[in-house]
C-alpha cells in the first residue's frame, strides 16, 4: 500500500511573460515554510479514507515584474551541470499516470471479486474470510509502519473516538457485503450495491437534514427500478444474499455519516490503517463465534482436502492483499483526478466487475436481470456525474 501511495504527480508549471528584473532592493526576503490546518480547511474523511491535510512549502525564489508590473512568485527548477532542467517522465505525461492508477484500480477489484467468489465456491465462511481481508490488510500495515514507509500517525483518544464508529460500520458492511458474495452471483451482489447512492441522498436528506436537488432524486428512479427488475428475474437470487447486500449499504451510507464528523489531519494511509485495526477487531468475534465451532469441525478439514493445504492459505493471503491494495489505489485515484472523473470511473468499474464476473463463471442471466442492471447502472452514471457537477460548482463558489 505504502508503496503504491508513494507514486505522485508532478506540479505544472506557470504561465511565464518575458520578464523584466527588478532592482535588488525590491526582492522580498525568503518566506519559510507555514502549515496550514484550521478547523474550516482539515480534509473530511471519505468512504473510509482522507486526503492529505497540504502543506505550502513556499522557497526562496525570484521575484520578476512583467510589463503590467503584475508580481508573480516562479518556482525554481532544479537542473543538472549543463543547466538542464531535471523533469521526470511522468511529469511530462502525467495523464499516462492518472491512466496507470485507473488500470490498477480495476484490475486489483476485478482480480479481487473473482478470487473472492473462487474462495467462497470451496470454503463459504464469509465471516473467517472477512476477518482474514482485514487481517492481511492489518498486517501490511504493520510491516509498513516498522520500516517507516509511512512513518506511524500518533493516537490520542480524541482521534480515537472520532475513529471508532467509523469502524464499526466499515466492519459490519465488508461482513455483510461477503455473506451476499458467498451466496449469490457477484454480478447479482454489485446490482445491489449499486443502490448506496439512494441511501446516501436518503440519509443526507432525512437524517443530516441536507436539501437534495431534484435533479438527484430523479437520477435515482432508474436505479431503483433496474434493481428491482433485475431482482425479480435472478436465478441465483436468495433472500440472505439480498438483505446483506442491502444491509451493506446502509453500513456503508452511516460509515459516510461518521466519517463526515471525523476531521482529523492525518494522511489516508495511516488513517486507512486506524480503521482496519479497528473493523478487524469488530470482525473477529461473529468469526468466531458464529463460525468457529463449523471451521474446526469440519471447515478447514473439508477445504484443505478440496485444494490443498498450500493452495488454501496462498489464495485466503492474496485476496486479502487485493482487497487492501485496491481499496488504497481508489484512494490514491481519487486524489489525483477531479470528483466528476472518479464518479464516472466508479462507475465504469462496476461495469467492469459485472462483465467479468459473468464471463468467468458462466453465470446465466436472464434478459430481464440484463436489463435491469444495465438500467441501475445508467442511473447510477446519471447520478454520479450530476452529483460531481454540484460539488465542482460549489467548490467554484467558493473559490471565486
Amino acid at each position: 500500500m505504502a508503496s503504491m501511495a508513494a507514486i505522485s504527480g508532478g506540479i505544472s508549471g506557470l504561465l511565464r511573460p518575458s520578464p523584466r528584473r527588478i532592482p535588488a532592493a525590491m526582492v522580498l526576503p525568503a518566506v519559510t515554510t507555514v502549515r496550514i490546518a484550521t478547523a474550516s480547511t482539515l480534509p473530511r474523511l471519505n468512504w473510509g479514507f482522507q486526503k492529505q491535510t497540504h502543506l505550502v512549502d513556499l522557497k526562496p525564489v525570484p521575484l520578476i515584474a512583467t510589463k503590467r508590473d503584475f508580481l508573480r512568485i516562479i518556482p525554481e527548477a532544479s537542473s543538472d551541470s549543463a543547466g538542464n532542467t531535471d523533469v521526470g517522465f511522468f511529469d511530462k505525461n502525467p495523464a499516462l499516470l492518472t491512466g496507470f492508477f485507473f488500470f490498477m484500480w480495476y484490475f486489483l477489484n476485478v482480480i479481487f471479486n473473482i478470487m473472492n467468489k473462487k474462495i467462497y465456491n470451496y470454503f463459504p465462511y464469509p465471516y473467517f474470510v472477512s476477518a482474514v481481508h482485514l487481517g492481511v490488510g492489518v498486517a501490511y500495515c504493520l510491516g509498513s509502519w516498522a520500516v517507516g514507509l509511512p512513518k506511524r500517525a500518533p493516537m490520542n483518544n480524541t482521534i480515537l473516538k472520532l475513529l471508532i464508529p467509523v469502524g464499526i460500520c466499515h466492519a459490519i458492511g465488508h461482513i455483510t457485503s461477503n455473506v451476499s458474495f458467498a451466496t449469490v452471483a457477484v454480478s447479482f451482489t454489485h446490482t445491489i450495491k449499486a443502490l448506496e447512492p439512494f441511501f446516501n441522498a436518503s440519509a443526507s436528506q432525512f437524517i443530516l437534514g441536507q436539501s437534495i436537488p431534484l435533479s438527484l432524486w430523479l437520477s435515482l428512479a432508474p436505479v431503483v427500478l433496474g434493481v428491482s427488475m433485475a431482482s425479480l428475474t435472478e436465478l441465483s437470487f436468495n433472500w440472505t444474499g439480498f438483505v446483506s447486500a442491502m444491509i451493506s449499504n446502509i453500513s456503508f451510507t452511516y460509515r459516510s455519516i461518521y466519517s463526515k464528523k471525523a476531521m482529523t489531519g492525518m494522511d489516508s494511509t495511516n488513517l486507512y490503517a486506524y480503521i482496519s485495526i479497528i473493523a478487524l477487531l469488530v470482525c473477529l468475534p461473529p468469526a468466531i463465534i458464529v463460525e468457529g465451532p463449523k471451521l474446526m469441525s469440519h471447515g478447514f478439514a473439508d477445504a484443505i482436502a478440496k485444494v490443498g493445504m498450500t493452495k488454501f492459505i496462498t489464495d485466503l493471503f492474496w485476496v486479502g492483499m487485493f482487497y487492501h491494495l485496491y481499496n488504497q489505489i481508489a484512494t490514491n485515484t481519487l486524489e489525483r483526478v477531479a470528483p466528476l472523473t472518479h464518479a464516472v470511473g466508479n462507475v465504469l468499474k462496476r461495469v467492469f466487475v459485472i462483465g467479468f464476473s459473468i464471463v468467468i463463471f458462466g453465470n446465466k442471466i436472464s434478459t430481464q436481470t440484463g436489463i435491469g442492471t444495465g438500467i441501475a447502472i445508467a442511473g447510477v452514471a446519471m447520478y454520479s456525474y450530476i452529483k460531481a457537477k454540484i460539488e465542482e460548482d460549489k467548490i467554484k463558489k467558493k473559490n471565486a
